[in-house]
């Protein structure tokens, strides 16, 4: 099966990740639909990562106090969003047949396990 090409509108980090998937998996159209909306999430955190960068850690209140910059807050929430659409695709780990779906400290240890087997 030829591999699916990127959707447009992705930007270099959601392609990057898109290509990532699309050359070790063959995903299904509901999984490609899946796939996308990670892509856009990864998107939108390497833009919320860039403006960060230009604002920094922590910005002036309307008070002109330091206080956390909001994006960090709104980047953690956009991170496990990412997580939970990542998890939803139950990509099969290394040496799996066949996906599951795992909660993070199972994904963790199946990963230690592939990583301590294969050296």
């Amino acid at each position: 099966m030829a591999r699916p090409r990127a959707p447009g509108g992705l930007e270099q980090a959601g392609r990057a990740f898109w290509l990532a998937v699309t050359r070790v998996y063959e995903l299904s159209p509901a999984e490609l639909v899946s796939l996308r909306r990670a892509c856009v999430t990864v998107d939108a955190l390497a833009a919320m990562d860039a403006e960060i960068a230009e604002q920094g850690l922590s910005v002036r209140g309307s008070r002109g106090q330091v206080i956390p910059n909001r994006m960090l807050k709104l980047r953690c929430e956009v991170e496990r969003v990412l997580d939970i659409q990542v998890r939803s695709l139950n990509l099969p780990m290394p040496g799996e047949a066949e996906g599951r779906r795992r909660s993070p400290a199972a994904a963790a240890a199946a990963y230690s396990r592939w990583a301590a087997a294969s050296g």
